[in-house]
Order: C-alpha cells, then structure tokens, then sequence
C-alpha cells in the first residue's frame, strides 16, 4: 500500500525561490521591496516573501 504524503501549502519564499517561481529577476523583487509594492518580513536573518503578497504582487494588486 503506498503511502501520499503531501507537502503542506508554500507560506512563504526566500528571495531565490520566489525568483524561481515567478520568473522574476532579483533585482526586480529587490525594487519591489524598496519601493513597498512588496511586502516582506525578515525572520533571523533570512527575507521571507509572504505568499499571499506574491500572489497580489502576481496579480497586479499592491501587496
């Protein structure tokens, strides 16, 4: 019997995954993030992209 096992849903992105995931250049998110069209939160040392503010940012909302 085989087991599924499933990845719980993405909350939130390193700088390089969210690169990856949109197909966005680096320093476009940096520009995003300076100009507050991007929200982020910084945990330890890491910049964490909420999920939901990629998606706005995606979908042409202000995140």
């Amino acid at each position: 019997m085989s087991s599924i096992s499933r990845q719980p849903d993405k909350i939130g992105y390193s700088i390089k995954e969210a690169i990856a995931a949109t197909g966005l250049g680096r320093s476009t998110l940096y520009r995003y993030i300076g100009e507050g069209t991007l929200r982020v939160v910084r945990i330890g040392g890491r910049t964490i992209i909420p999920a939901d503010a990629l998606h706005a940012l995606i979908a042409g909302a202000d995140a």
